[in-house]
């Protein structure tokens, strides 16, 4: 076995380690995060939200259960890398087609193992999440730190995972119609819905207004993706167009979308919310819901004061905002993800609110 690291990081203020290359090789400049999610890491490096950046993941043994076929959140995983203190590349599951590795290799992820994650990871909460490279052992650290600071992150990342193709997925008895807005989608809500009898018109993120209208949708969905909410005009533009024409339920980018689609504002936290533990309270039952959640944008809980959106739900880490509601207009959504995959199914509820909120029919502006 090589005993000698053929890879390391640089951050952008100047700290390396070194570890192990598993996946691609290729070197990248990414957006460093963490996930806590002690399972689940095919979900995660599948998942769209990811797009651009590498994600640390603080439990230490990663891969051990190999990649099953049915446990992906979309077709092409497009993050940029992972970062694991072990990687295990003889997995162990009945289930298991391929390795982490194998699967990362295939679609160009980058992957390094056998660093201290512990001190990356509270470098992350003390500093914030920052540009980093992926690269070499042997690339020399000023060269390293001259390409972070000439490279600008992209703001293109929900053009580039939302599909261009429209597609509908049907259940077996249908009872709604819904229009879900795909700006970097995961799978599992698409099969939340049609387990719930719903026919999902799955639509890029730029689908113009007049064409959801055309489809004489129940509903209308804006699903998740990566990148701040405010690169996304169009969708905003759409979401405030159908406001108070239909029901409207979001999750995670779509909850930002369609608060700033009201008028409230986002900002970017210090390092974000990645996990599957995070506590939030519903501000109507009382109750608390552990929770999963990825993301790095918030809303301004001060900007909701001049708007019809009124604060459901908080986390309790934090006290940021992590559900908003518009009962006048049937709109509703949560920054966590209540569909799991990874993660608790505290709040798969919400989908069934979501049905209750079509039983009517719609409202015609």
């Amino acid at each position: 076995m090589n005993t000698n690291p053929d890879r390391k990081l640089i951050l952008e203020d100047g700290q390396e380690y070194f570890g192990y290359s598993f996946g691609s090789k290729e070197d990248k400049i990414l957006e460093i995060v963490f996930n806590t999610s002690m399972v689940g890491y095919q979900e995660i490096i599948s998942d769209p939200s990811y797009t651009d950046q590498a994600v640390v993941m603080t439990y230490p043994l990663i891969g051990n259960y190999g990649m099953a076929a049915d446990d992906y959140e979309t077709e092409k995983p497009t993050i940029g890398a992972l970062i694991v203190r072990e990687y295990n590349d003889e997995p162990s599951n009945f289930r298991s087609e391929k390795t982490l590795s194998e699967v990362m290799e295939r679609y160009g992820i980058s992957g390094i193992s056998g660093l201290d994650t512990r001190k990356l990871n509270r470098s992350i909460r003390d500093f914030g999440s920052r540009k980093v490279l992926l690269t070499g052992a042997d690339t020399p650290l000023e060269e390293g730190l001259s390409k972070l600071k000439s490279y600008e992150m992209p703001k293109d990342a929900v053009s580039r995972v939302s599909h261009r193709e429209i597609r509908v997925a049907r259940p077996e008895k249908e009872r709604f119609h819904v229009v879900a807005i795909d700006c970097g989608m995961k799978e599992n809500i698409v099969r939340s819905l049609v387990a719930l009898g719903c026919r999902v018109t799955v639509v890029p993120w730029d689908t113009d207004t007049d064409f959801i209208i055309s489809q004489s949708p129940d509903g209308v969905f804006i699903s998740n993706g990566p990148g701040d909410p405010t690169d996304v005009p169009q969708t905003i533009e759409t979401v405030r167009a159908l406001k108070g024409r239909y029901p409207i339920f979001g999750i995670c980018l779509g909850h930002q979308i369609i608060s700033l689609a009201y008028g409230a504002k986002t900002y970017k936290l210090k390092f974000g919310h990645r996990g599957g533990n995070h506590p939030v309270k519903n501000l109507k039952t009382g109750k608390i819901e552990i929770t999963s959640q990825n993301h790095s944008y918030a809303v301004d809980e001060e900007s909701l004061k001049g708007t019809p959106l009124s604060v459901t739900h908080i986390n309790l880490l934090d006290n940021t905002v992590e559900g908003t509601a518009c009962e006048e207009d049937r709109v509703f959504s949560v920054q966590y993800h209540p569909e799991s995959a990874p993660g608790p199914r505290d709040s798969g509820y919400l989908f069934d609110e979501f049905i209750k909120t079509m039983e009517g029919g719609r409202t015609h502006a």
